[in-house]
């Protein structure tokens, strides 16, 4: 095996005879609908009358239908896709199934997903692969907010075909007074998100109109919903696009030749063509390629190749190659379209990890534009966004990131977002444009910086961060160490919440997203100050953990000391000085920590004071103490 052959089949497995023929891709087709609208007994009808379930297998399903089948003495097709015990338990879909059928006209992938608002992640999962939707709606209950949200969903993520499938027919007589005016109520909604909406009445139970037409609706004139997918053209082949290859890895021989590996996610790539490397710019020639079948002159969009460049240039996971004279964007601040999934809200000015392909990086939410009104097609103001909202937010990355819009490239213009704290993946993003914000603004080099001014200061700058409910006693705690420091010629300032919020930050409130923001705004004050080589004490409640977390990352250059002043709740509420335990109580003050708002333990602070144990004096030394002691404060 020759060493370009052996770099592919380090990175993708072993290599595949060069008479292999691969059968054009199939059309990518989702399934989806609220609870109980039947969408995976339509789906499993189809696989049935289309010829796409052995005789073996369908000897199981009545066996099956037997013991889960929502009818006795039916077979109960929705089985077919249901395949998880919990599914079958709980009659709803959970998972996200794919079924394979190949007719005369054409082959299908149909994804199967779920319908319960608690799995909307999962339907947007197999949206991400699709490139029509079946969106299924119950004859009787009419459409539904899930049924809207699903073509939000499908549009936000680039499906343009649709077919409004009413299902249920025979439960209403097979009106086409009730068809047409499911249809009618939907028509506006499509239109708004662009969406080439076809409704279909059928009957899955019975099979109308499934495959084949139904002589219970003679007024239906159009294709069956089968016969309509045939006729479906798919969009076109991403090969239609500029290159577009994110790199996966770096292969050496023992010859110590490089060979670089990556899938293509548009365009395609030739022996010879010169290609430019996102974000830094470098410029090589393939100089050899190899693919499935080995040594090769070309390959297309989704594609494994390995090869090599000449001149060999810097690369590593995550960069993108793209072909010279063509145009990609890289920008550290840019527009998107979220579809929402974590169980807390977003909010402006929290901080999550990006994973834009294969690259990560750290992200900001910077604004929220908007929350998607999935009925309506309006945007509605919003302050944060909650479980299954659509929003339109701004982000923010400390480096540029090399990117498409979403609309031109889908491999490279999606992403996700992972909660920092928890690891969970809480959305799916799509790119909408790059923003100039900023474009133009560079870090400015200063002959004097914070080692200067700390000499000319003769002190170490630092930040000291008290955390704790309302009434524990920072910022008695702090202005007592603020007092012992002061005493001793040390240069301080004291930010405290409620001072903070007096000025700098008196356009805030106390909603999550107001308070993530207030924090973010100090974090960057105390940044200017301990750069100035002052000691900077800030007493603030700082409820949330992720918050802390972007304090302690956006200090993590500087001396930082988190101090968790802990006492109970009820000390908290008998101190109450400004008597705000009693507001809250009366529901007088809402979102008040401790209350209706919850305080959230720091885990591993860097000092523990127990405020109802000793005076505050007392309890100043112990944190002079670590600060004395910078080997214990780092």
């Amino acid at each position: 095996m020759n060493p370009l052959s052996a770099a592919y089949a380090a990175a993708f497995g072993a290599t595949e005879p060069a008479s292999v023929s691969r059968r054009p891709p199939a059309l990518r087709v989702l399934t989806c609908g609220a609870v109980d609208d039947g969408k995976s007994t339509l789906l499993g009808r189809l696989l049935y009358e289309a010829g796409a379930v052995p005789d073996d297998q369908f000897a199981d399903l009545r066996l099956d239908s037997h013991d889960y089948g929502s009818v006795q003495g039916e077979v109960d097709f929705a089985l077919l896709t249901d395949g998880l015990e919990a599914e079958r338990e709980r009659g709803i879909t959970i998972d996200v199934a794919y079924r394979y059928v190949s007719t005369m006209r054409r082959d299908f992938v149909f994804a199967d997903t779920p319908g319960h608002e608690q799995y909307t992640a999962n339907m947007a999962t197999g949206a991400s692969q699709s490139e029509v939707a079946i969106i299924v709606a119950d004859a009787v209950r009419g459409l539904r907010d899930q049924s809207y949200r699903h073509a939000a969903i499908c549009s936000t993520l680039g499906i343009r075909h649709a077919v409004l499938a009413v299902n249920k027919m025979d439960c209403v007589e097979f009106s086409r007074q009730r068809f047409e005016q499911i249809a009618e109520a939907f028509a506006p909604a499509t239109a708004r998100l662009n969406l080439d909406c076809t409704a279909i009445p059928i009957s899955a139970r019975y099979g109308d109109n499934v495959v084949k037409r139904s002589a219970n609706m003679l007024w239906h004139r159009a294709p069956t919903l089968l016969g309509h997918l045939e006729r479906i053209l798919p969009r076109p082949s991403a090969n239609s696009l500029g290159l577009r290859l994110p790199i996966q890895g770096v292969w050496r021989d023992a010859a110590g030749g490089r060979f670089y590996m990556g899938s293509i996610a548009a365009g395609r790539l030739s022996r010879g063509d010169m290609i430019v490397a996102a974000p830094s710019g470098a410029e090589a020639a393939i100089a050899s390629l190899s693919g499935a079948a080995g040594p090769t002159e070309g390959a297309d969009a989704g594609t494994p190749v390995a090869f090599t460049l000449t001149p060999e240039i810097d690369l590593g996971r995550g960069d993108l190659l793209y072909a010279r004279g063509e145009e990609l964007r890289s920008a550290d601040h840019f527009e998107a379209n979220v579809i929402w999934f974590g169980r807390g809200a977003m909010c402006s000015g929290r901080d999550y990890e990006l994973r834009l392909g294969i690259r990560t990086s750290p992200v900001t939410v910077t604004a929220i534009r908007g929350r998607l009104d999935v009925k309506t097609g309006e945007c509605l103001e919003a302050t944060e966004i909650r479980r299954d909202d659509i929003a339109i937010c701004d982000l923010a990355t400390p480096a540029a990131v090399a990117f498409d819009p979403y609309a031109v490239c889908s491999a490279t213009g999606s992403f996700l977002l992972i909660d920092r704290i928890t690891g969970d993946t809480v959305a799916a993003g799509m790119v909408v444009r790059a923003l100039d914000r900023g474009s133009d603004v560079s870090l400015q080099k200063l002959t004097i910086g914070r080692a200067a001014r700390e000499k000319l200061l003769g002190q170490t700058g630092a930040v000291v961060w008290f955390t704790g409910l309302s009434g524990a006693g920072k910022s008695t705690i702090a202005d007592a160490v603020e007092r012992k420091l002061h005493s001793r010629r040390t240069l301080t300032f004291l930010l405290d919440g409620d001072n903070v919020r007096l000025g700098l930050n008196r356009d805030l409130g106390f909603t999550d997203a107001d308070r993530a923001e207030n924090l973010r705004r100090v974090a960057e004050v105390a940044r200017l100050m301990v750069d100035a080589g002052l000691v900077v004490l800030c007493s603030f409640i700082s409820p949330f953990a992720r918050e802390r977390a972007m304090i302690r990352e956006r200090l993590a250059d500087v001396r930082f000391l988190e101090v968790f002043v802990d006492a109970p709740l009820a000390l908290c509420e008998r101190r109450d000085p400004k008597g705000l335990y009693a507001k809250a109580r009366r529901g007088e003050l809402r979102n008040f920590t401790g209350i209706d708002s919850p305080y959230e333990r720091p885990v591993s602070p860097d000092l523990v004071l127990d405020s109802s144990a000793l005076e505050a004096d007392a309890l100043a030394d112990r944190v002079l103490e670590r600060l004395i002691e910078p080997s214990k404060a780092m």
